[in-house]
């Protein structure tokens, strides 16, 4: 995973290892020594977002810089991370795993990310039944899809954007309204990136 000391490494770089890491260790279930790093990676990350004070429970998802949007995934990654170490203290292991996991859902809440059907099964409490599960599967199955293809919708809108603007030089019309969506995109693929980012369980 590198040479370089978490200390001396900037936060993009923690992160971008802390992803590797938990996507390595979710997928193939890699040894202690791999959970233990990713965990004290992760730690070093919510330091820094704390000292850089990137994120404040009075903003909303629009105040937050697009770049430091994944950031919000560090209590998510910690939280699957931390639940997979061997200790003899299982228990407290978990309690920790469990208050990192609400503290991501909570600040997601709070930026309005998590879909309002989802927050209605949580406060009715969620049915164990096959049925209720499977539903709630397909859900998020369409809105993935949904988000995916809502993204490639904004990257082609951009291509065109791009070319149409070359042929405006070349003297070829320009596709009207083109023009007045590209405020939009950011803002849609700002989401949509972000909820493409959360793994679905």
């Amino acid at each position: 995973m590198g040479e370089r000391k978490v200390e001396d490494m900037s936060l993009s770089a923690l992160f971008e290892q802390a992803r590797k890491i938990h996507l390595t260790v979710t997928e193939s279930g890699a040894d202690q020594d791999l959970v233990k790093k990713g965990c004290e990676v992760l730690e070093k990350c919510e330091d820094m977002i704390s000292k850089l004070g990137l994120f404040s429970s009075n903003e909303t998802k629009d105040d937050i810089s697009t770049n430091n949007l994944k950031y919000l995934l560090v209590p998510f990654y910690l939280a699957e991370l931390t639940e997979k170490l061997a200790q003899e203290e299982r228990i407290q292991i978990l309690k920790i795993s469990q208050a990192k996991l609400k503290e991501f859902i909570s600040f997601c809440e709070a930026m309005e990310l998590v879909p309002q059907e989802e927050l209605e099964a949580s406060v009715q409490g969620a049915s164990n039944s096959f049925a209720d599960r499977r539903a709630l599967k397909i859900a998020r199955f369409r809105r993935q899809r949904a988000a995916e293809a809502k993204l490639t919708e904004i990257k082609e809108r951009k291509e065109r954007r791009g070319r149409s603007t070359k042929a405006a030089t070349l003297s070829t019309p320009v596709e009207v309204g083109e023009d007045d969506l590209l405020d939009d995109d950011g803002e849609e693929e700002r989401e949509v990136s972000f909820l493409l980012e959360i793994p679905s369980k």
